[in-house]
Order: structure tokens, then C-alpha cells, then sequence
């Protein structure tokens, strides 16, 4: 893969190497995240400097199905050690699936200097860099945040369905079985409480990862997911894109490709999906 600022991204500064956080995990200003889908990945090893976030331990309020509010993420930052001016570079598993979730996440609170590490935690593993089980003792800050912006990366349901009946844009990134209905489910997941399978009527389907090199993780050239995008679902640059899954982790990795990576200026995460629409009375779906 050619170096990231060779790929024509619209904002090739929200990608870093992984040569890049081995030279700069130290700096002052740079906070290293990981975020997984496996919450027992960190304890065998991470990068030295690494802070964790688990999403469902720090990402999620545990009663309200809704996200932590502002004085739990000012909580959350100051515990890392972050201030408003800290670079926050995440990195994680499966692609940096759940990486890309917690960027997405910081971003309803204002937080805008966040960078993925390109190919993630396995790309560092398969250069053979070492990852350390130490946590590290990173001080602790006094951090204020914006009220939580629910408006700008976020999609609610009466909203979708406003943008479904105007004909705009929706990519549905779950598996072609899911979006057919022939599954409820990722295979080999649990079912998360769908009772209708299918898709919202007009979404067009690009499953999150073919976003990514298989082999390497890291993200494809702007040319080949305009190719993707623009090509095969036909969005047009510039148009306003609501991403969807079945929980929002999945689309999160798309709505940040298609914001950042391709810069289209409207984009929101639809995180209800298909776990909130699939149980709507009277919601519309196609199959």
C-alpha cells in the first residue's frame, strides 16, 4: 500500500502509520487509544502507551440505551489524561472497527483532534512490534467539553425515515445475508433482538470492510472507494449519507471513510439501525 499521503484523502491528517506512532507515542500532545471488540485483547498486550477504552464499559450510559452524557465523557477524558488539545490516535482490532466507533463517539462532543493508526492492531503485530500488558500511569487532567452534539454525526429514527421519503442517500454496511433479511445477524453472532429482517427501503449495500486491504487492514486509496462508493453505490460527492448497521459500530468505520478519508460534508451515523428500526411497528422495509 502506498504511503497515506500518496492516496489523494481529502484529510490524509486523520490517518497516521503505525512508523508514525512508533516515533511520536510519546509526544506530549499524543494520547494512544485502544478500542476492541474483544474486551480481553488489551490485557495480553498493547502498545506501552496505550490507554483503554472499552466501548461498552466507557462509551455507554448502563441504563438509557444512549451514549455517556458530558460530565461522563469529561470524566472519561480527565481519567486518559486528555485535554481539549491532546491528539487522540485510536487503533484497535478487526480493522479498527471499534476504533473508529470511539472516534465517532468523541466526536458528539467536540472533540475533532482524533486520528486512526492505518491497519490497526494487527498491522503492529505483523511488523513485530511489541505490545507490553503494564498499563501505563498517565496523569490525570481537568477536561470540560461542549454540550453533546446529537446533530451534526448523529442520525435518529424519525430523521431516517424524514431522509428515506426524500429519496437521499443510505448505505446500509451490515452483510449482503443481512441486508437481503435472510439473516438477523452477522454469522456466528448473536442475535441482537431484530424481529423483521431486511433493509430500509432505498439503502444501498457496502459491507463496511471491503473499505480496507484484507491483507493489511489499512484503508484503500480515495480512488478505489470513490470507486466503491461513488462507482458501485452510486452516491454523488457532496450529498448527504446516512450510515447504518444494526447497532452503529460498522457503519461508525464507513460514515469516518466517507467523511474524512473522502470528504463528503454531510454525513451522520444512524446508530438505532437495524436493532431500533428492524422492531418498529409500521417502520417500512424492503427485502
Amino acid at each position: 500500500m502506498e504511503p497515506i499521503e500518496q492516496r489523494g484523502y481529502a484529510n490524509p491528517d486523520r490517518l497516521v502509520s503505525t512508523q508514525w506512532v512508533a516515533d511520536h507515542k510519546g509526544d506530549p500532545d499524543v494520547l494512544l487509544v485502544e478500542s476492541n471488540e474483544d474486551p480481553l485483547l488489551y490485557s495480553t498486550g498493547h502498545i506501552d502507551v496505550a490507554m483503554e477504552i472499552d466501548w461498552t464499559r466507557d462509551l455507554n450510559n448502563p441504563l438509557t440505551r444512549d451514549y455517556l452524557d458530558e460530565a461522563g465523557f469529561e470524566a472519561l477524558m480527565s481519567r486518559i489524561g486528555a485535554t481539549r488539545e491532546t491528539n487522540v490516535v485510536f487503533y484497535g482490532d478487526r480493522n479498527n472497527w471499534w476504533a473508529t466507533y470511539a472516534l465517532w463517539v468523541f466526536s458528539l462532543f467536540g472533540h475533532e483532534r482524533t486520528k486512526i493508526m492505518d491497519g490497526g492492531r494487527q498491522k503492529w503485530v505483523n511488523e513485530g512490534r511489541p505490545l507490553y500488558q503494564s498499563v501505563p500511569n498517565r496523569p490525570t487532567t481537568t477536561y470540560r467539553c461542549p454540550p453533546r452534539d446529537d446533530q451534526t454525526n448523529r442520525a435518529f429514527r424519525d430523521g431516517v425515515l424524514r431522509h428515506m421519503q426524500e429519496g437521499k442517500a443510505l448505505v446500509d454496511v451490515r452483510s449482503p445475508e443481512e441486508f437481503t433479511g435472510e439473516r438477523l445477524h452477522m454469522p456466528a453472532y448473536p442475535n441482537e433482538g431484530a424481529l423483521r429482517g431486511g433493509h430500509i427501503p432505498g439503502a444501498k449495500n457496502v459491507p463496511w470492510a471491503k473499505a480496507v486491504d484484507p491483507a493489511t487492514g489499512e484503508f484503500l486509496s480515495a480512488t478505489r472507494l470513490r470507486e466503491l462508493y461513488e462507482g458501485g453505490a452510486r452516491l454523488k460527492p457532496g450529498e448527504e449519507v446516512v450510515t447504518y448497521c444494526r447497532i452503529g459500530e460498522r457503519s461508525s468505520h464507513t460514515w469516518f471513510v466517507l467523511k474524512y478519508l473522502l470528504g463528503y460534508p454531510n454525513v451522520r451515523n444512524y446508530d438505532g439501525s437495524w436493532t431500533e428500526w428492524g422492531n418498529l411497528v409500521g417502520a417500512p422495509i424492503e427485502r
